[in-house]
């Protein structure tokens, strides 16, 4: 600050990841906003929570603090679906665990609150976002209250927050109360009276939620058909002592002139060295060379938070600024030939779904591909595959992937160019695998999921194989499956698993429903019911009802089998345990079996996974939920998720002392002394790479 001349920040930034300048971390996007709109930015990454004085580093800055938790929900960096902490944290430098808070936005805004009584404190990123009115915390088992009341923060910005951050900081710098920035699309405020709000839906409030939970069914389908931003009204959700939480509808999505500009800021494009003898920050290994080329997700997926968060219109941006920024990449020394990923929450969205969602916005009680694709539906992949081609072509590039994940059935919507972009995707976009979610094979359970029925998955890889044949190429589909998801009986999970025994190979990744904050799947798991039809549901809730669904899609790992014999001798299935080609496990020994495995669960390997062929891979498992962060707001590379005080996908910072936490600073119009990763990172809205659609 001293060699810039700055008495004071305008805003100082503090955020649970390290500093990262990529534009896939909602830190770097916000900030470089900021600057490039005149404000004085600092940043303090991963603050010592226990320390008070960790906060002051900076200084106190003239406009307010932002305060993100990170480019994921940090309670799904810390702990797995079984609640067990994680070793390692893909945002912090080295991998190393522990430096950050559980639930860090709150205690951020709390820590700077102790600290600083009079300064606006505005809440962003996925955290905050997906935490924005009264939601099920499934780490504790309860309902939580808004978590702009526990953190003691002045307003959130939720969703992605490019438009509304800005508002924000020219309300301020124009001299106005926090208190009275009261009319700012993609906000959430608190209020004493609801005199001077107007045109709201009044929703339960949070004490009948805490004594009825399907008062919060009511409440959160109302929420989720108000997330549109043309059509979303404005909810207030009333608490004790005459407390009201305002959430005015979200902000207007990016133009592509928008998300141009957005990308074309000065990022670094690397972590910070100060990070370097830690061995860097694993998150940015991935998205270094990979691009986001759209944000937005009109999928609807039930398990997932990108619609809550993005919402269902899509954004892209031009081919312009796509190869601008490839070629950048392509100048790195690190950077091999190789593009890892073109796309964002769905890699092969490049137009709104229709032509009335750009200026009526998305239905409100109608979806675009479930239960079948609209007849609206503008499927087409003309601009995705002359995108793919203009990268393919670019001197030092060996190969453009797709990563992130294609929407099957978008793609068989497409009858002018669905078979010519999967003949592409076969020869120059895929190596070996293609990684897609159908998610499971019930069609009950994918009714409530909003996925589409399993026959149209199967149509899909009859075309992807044809495909490969014409090409002369031996290459799978790798299916993402999900167990206990709510809907999914003991029943349907092993049907699964028999779906599972005939494809000959096992799963790379299966991931057990995660309930995390403000998703459709998550209600349905605290209430019990559909909150879209308020019909009852199933839900395997307890630990030991998910381990036996879990277990049944692996039963081939020698560890899983007593627990696949528990599930299937409760089904009533015993028919599955024996010799035959169709049986899913052997008995004990003790019941006339032949090495088929301890009681104690010690089976040998070799029995355990009889018939399976040499070429089947290990069990993989992987979190993937809502969380990660890709384009510019928790989307994409799940990892679900986002990042940046006004909620985009990834993550900015300066120079300073790592413990500390201090980032340094950044002013307008000049670059930060400092350096510089759906869905990148772990996570699941991530799955580590590919996201889930």
């Amino acid at each position: 600050m001293e060699e810039r001349g700055w008495d004071c920040c305008d805003f100082v930034f503090v955020c649970g990841d390290a500093y990262v300048d990529h534009p896939s971390f909602g830190m770097a996007i916000i900030t470089r906003l900021l600057e490039a709109n005149h404000y004085k930015v600092g940043v303090i990454c991963q603050p010592d929570w226990r320390d008070p004085e960790s906060v002051t580093v900076l200084g106190r800055p003239r406009l307010g603090f932002l305060v993100s938790a990170g480019n994921m929900d940090s309670m799904v960096n810390h702990y797995t679906v079984a609640k067990k902490h994680r070793s390692t944290d893909a945002f912090s430098p080295g991998g190393e665990m522990g430096l950050r808070p559980d639930r860090a936005a709150v205690v951020y805004g709390n820590l700077i609150r102790r600290t600083y009584k009079d300064v606006p404190i505005v809440l962003g990123g996925i955290e905050a976002s997906l935490r924005r009115l009264a939601h099920y915390d499934y780490w504790s088992d309860k309902l939580k209250r808004s978590v702009l009341l526990d953190s003691g923060a002045d307003l959130v910005s939720y969703g992605m927050g490019e438009h509304s951050i800005v508002e924000i900081a020219d309300a301020l710098a124009a001299g106005l109360d926090v208190s009275d920035i009261t009319f700012i699309d993609g906000t959430v405020y608190r209020a004493k009276t609801l005199e001077h709000v107007y045109d709201y839906e009044l929703l339960p409030s949070f004490d009948s939620m805490q004594k009825d939970n399907l008062e919060y069914a009511r409440s959160f389908n109302v929420q989720y058909g108000n997330s549109d931003p043309f059509t979303g009204k404005r909810l207030v959700e009333p608490y004790s002592d005459h407390e009201f939480v305002v959430q005015n509808p979200p902000s207007k999505p990016l133009t592509t002139s928008e998300m141009d500009a957005v990308y074309r800021l000065p990022y670094a494009r690397a972590y910070h060295p100060m990070y370097e003898e830690a061995g860097g920050i694993p998150a940015i290994r991935e998205v270094k060379f990979s691009l986001t080329s759209n944000r937005g997700c009109f999928g609807e997926c039930a398990f997932c938070a990108l619609t809550f968060h993005q919402g269902r219109i899509v954004q892209v941006r031009s081919h312009e600024s796509i190869v601008e920024e490839a070629k950048q990449m392509i100048a790195d020394p690190e950077f091999k030939g190789y593009i890892h990923d073109v796309g964002g929450p769905t890699a092969d969205y490049r137009q709104p779904a229709c032509d009335a969602q750009l200026h009526r916005g998305a239905c409100r009680n109608k979806h675009c591909l479930t239960p079948q694709p609209c007849r609206k539906l503008n499927a087409d992949h003309t601009d995705y595959l002359q995108l793919l081609r203009e990268l393919r072509e670019l001197p030092g590039v060996k190969k453009v992937f797709v990563r992130s994940g294609i929407r099957f059935d978008y793609v068989l919507a497409d009858r002018a160019k669905g078979e010519a972009f999967v003949r592409e995707l076969c020869e120059h976009h895929v190596s070996g695998q293609l990684r897609v979610a159908p998610e499971h094979v019930s069609n009950a359970v994918l009714g409530v999921m909003g996925k589409p029925q399993h026959q149209v998955y199967e149509k899909f890889v009859k075309l992807f194989q044809q495909a490969n044949d014409a090409c002369g190429l031996k290459q799978f589909v790798v299916p993402y499956l999900m167990s206990s998801h709510p809907g999914s009986t003991l029943d349907e999970a092993i049907e699964l698993a028999e779906y599972v025994r005939d494809m000959g190979f096992n799963p790379e990744q299966v991931q057990d429903f995660y309930p995390t904050p403000s998703t459709m799947s998550t209600a349905m798991y605290f209430t019990g019911v559909d909150p879209r039809t308020m019909e009852r549901v199933f839900v395997p809730k307890s630990p030991h009802e998910k381990a036996l669904q879990r277990a049944l899609i692996q039963y081939r790992d020698p560890k899983n089998h007593d627990l696949v014999m528990e599930a299937l001798r409760k089904a009533g299935r015993a028919d599955l345990i024996g010799f035959g080609p169709k049986c899913l496990i052997r008995p004990y020994k003790s019941e006339g079996g032949h090495g088929a495995g301890a009681k104690k669960g010690v089976a040998g390997a070799k029995n355990a996974t009889r018939g399976a062929k040499a070429r089947e891979g290990g069990q993989g498992s992987g979190d993937r939920s809502a969380f990660g962060g890709h384009g510019a707001a928790g989307a994409g590379k799940h990892g679900q998720g986002a990042g940046g005080s006004g909620g985009s996908g990834r993550a900015t910072a300066g120079a300073g002392m790592r413990r500390q936490g201090v980032a340094g600073a950044k002013s307008a119009g000049k670059r930060g002394g400092s350096s510089n990763g759906k869905r990148g990172g772990k996570g699941d809205g991530a799955r580590g790479k590919a996201p889930r659609r």
